[in-house]
């Protein structure tokens, strides 16, 4: 019997030399829909957005902006990104010159309110 852990992570794409950017962590994503079955609907809203984002290749954050218009772009590298129909918040931070995108955050709206998002 396989477990559906194995399936989860058979259907997230690892990142290989032939992308353009980076992100770090995917175990922040499969943590949240996989800790807690409430946010299981999370999962393909954000393998989405990590599949999208791999594919990218950003520069600067107008960059982001073209590929996702309701993205936020707060300063120093941080955006935020709505996920699910803005039922979740995700907040990063871009390494542009290295393409790097470190995931800091995800969670419900009511949890991103009470984070400060500049220091996460």
């Amino acid at each position: 019997m396989v477990s559906s852990r194995s399936v989860t992570l058979a259907r997230v794409p690892y990142w290989d030399y032939t992308t353009t950017m980076r992100i770090i962590a995917i175990s922040t994503l499969k943590a949240f829909w996989e800790d807690k079955p409430a946010y299981a609907d999370a999962m393909e809203p954000a393998l989405a957005w990590y599949r999208r984002v791999l594919k990218a290749d950003w520069a600067a954050p107008a960059e982001v902006k073209q590929d996702f218009r309701n993205a936020s772009i707060l300063k120093d590298g941080r955006l935020v990104f709505n996920l699910a129909g803005n039922k979740y918040r995700l907040v990063v931070w871009i390494n542009y010159a290295y393409r790097v995108v470190y995931i800091r955050f995800i969670g419900t709206h009511a949890q991103y309110d009470k984070i400060d998002v500049q220091t996460i």
